[in-house]
């Protein structure tokens, strides 16, 4: 269980390098173990300390973030910090953790790293007693691949989720949309606890399901059924519940 993050920063810009400096500081869980002004300055430090996230600028002389980041191996978690927001598609093939658009607030800046700790010390979250569940809940998103653009979505917001062949289609209260996403790839992403396969083509958020009657849910105006396969992992993690 992880107590802080190590990270380092590139950017070529000194005002940039300094704000990223001072909201590392404020933040706990976070180290800062370098700066530098472009990839191949840290390069061989990375190699070395192999820190767990990189702050990393998109335009800079010589080498570019995104041209940098498949040349890294080891791979730390990445944060994307630029000016520019039309690179937004390659960094999700990318993989970035976040994309950060400048100038951004320090709320902005920490909701992400606050996230990233989370998914790396699970049962270790910071200032614990004063977290206020509904807040923490509403920080909760995804950013997922669809069409031609990226679209961020709260998973408050989703009630169930069905399988179509190579596509997932992400059913809310207000619309539907598709993505290129496996049920096994969505299922890392998602709260475990919030949500339940129940069908090889049906995943459903627990607090949305109105009722369940002869091994068939009902969300909203759908009725989903629950196969034999699933059947006994979503009965007990609804036990779990009560």
């Amino acid at each position: 269980m992880k107590e802080k993050l190590t990270c380092y920063i590139i950017d070529d810009e000194h005002l940039a390098q300094e704000i990223l400096e001072e909201y590392v500081a404020k933040v706990p869980f976070l180290e800062l173990k370098g700066t530098f002004m472009s990839p191949l300055e840290a390069a061989a430090q990375l190699k070395e300390d192999k820190p767990d996230l990189l702050f990393l600028d998109i335009n800079m002389p010589d080498l570019d973030g995104l041209s940098f980041i498949p040349m890294l191996n080891p791979r730390p978690m990445i944060i994307l910090t630029t000016a520019y927001d039309q690179y937004a598609l390659k960094a999700f093939e990318l993989e970035v953790k976040d994309y950060l658009v400048k100038p951004f607030s320090f709320e902005r800046f920490y909701k992400g790293v606050l996230r990233l700790y989370q998914e790396q010390s699970p049962m270790q979250l910071p200032e614990k007693k004063e977290t206020n569940p509904a807040s923490m809940h509403e920080q909760e998103y995804l950013f997922l691949k669809v069409g031609h653009r990226i679209q961020k979505l709260a998973t408050r917001d989703i009630l169930y989720v069905e399988g179509m062949k190579d596509y997932l289609r992400i059913h809310t209260a207000r619309e539907k949309m598709m993505t290129l996403l496996s049920f096994a790839k969505l299922e890392e992403l998602l709260p475990a606890g919030e949500f339940a396969r129940v069908h090889r083509s049906y995943l459903v958020a627990l607090d949305k399901i109105d009722h369940i009657e002869k091994n068939r849910i009902r969300i909203a105006d759908q009725i989903i059924p629950i196969s034999d396969t699933y059947s006994d992992g979503f009965y007990k993690k609804l036990r779990g519940l009560s």
